[in-house]
């Protein structure tokens, strides 16, 4: 296994990344990026899944996959259980990386920043308008701790269920967004023999400066 590994490879031809095609500032390109992984990207890959790491509070890092939910100026928004193991650690240590990796386009984005709760309203506007089984099972769900089985997961929905047979459930206190505010943000587009393009860039003094790092 350890061989049929070490032979696993692909060389990425299918475009490149200069300086005169990107912008001087990053929201730009990625908005032209995403819409490109719209297109092109297939199911099951989600144009807008991406992998968040968060740090605890011993230093040791954590990933998973996520949505991205939100995009504007102010940076990157996703929604997830306050009290979850990614909620603890950004309370502890309010940064966090995220990846996302559109493997047709040959294509990945790197984003690094401080990370803040959404408005309530923001949260609320969201939970509103998803599926009535999720809006359920955010007030089900005690995420990220031990629970013994399936069916005790089950029977938390069936209690949920119940709770608001009469009503629509509201978004819970414990439940809500968060804002990616970058201070980093890199653009790569693999190349042939890995000579791979990385726009690099960083905000410094409320201005977006650009620099091309090496593969």
């Amino acid at each position: 296994m350890t061989q049929s590994l070490a032979d696993m490879r692909r060389d990425y031809t299918r475009d490149g990344l200069s300086e005169d095609q990107a912008p001087a500032e990053p929201f730009a390109l990625f908005h032209q990026w995403f819409a490109d992984a719209l297109k092109t990207e297939q199911p099951p890959v989600e144009a807008n899944a991406m992998t968040l790491a968060t740090v605890d509070s011993d230093g040791r890092p954590h990933c998973r996959i996520l949505l991205l939910k939100g995009l504007d100026e102010q940076g990157f928004t996703f929604f997830t259980n306050y009290d979850s193991a990614k909620g603890q650690q950004m309370a502890a240590r309010p940064f966090a990386a995220m990846t996302f990796f559109w493997p047709t386009l040959e294509r990945q984005v790197r984003i690094e920043g401080r990370v803040v709760k959404v408005t309530p309203q923001e949260s609320d506007a969201y939970y509103q308008v998803r599926p009535l089984g999720s809006r359920l099972g955010a007030w089900a769900s005690p995420q990220s701790r031990v629970i013994a089985d399936r069916a005790e997961l089950q029977e938390l929905l069936k209690v949920t269920e119940a709770r608001f047979s009469d009503s629509q459930p509201n978004c819970p206190e414990h439940w809500g967004g968060y804002r990616l505010l970058p201070e980093r943000i890199e653009f790569w587009q693999g190349r042939s023999s890995r000579l791979h393009d990385r726009l690099n860039y960083r905000l410094q003094a409320e201005r977006w400066g650009r620099e091309r790092l090496a593969p």
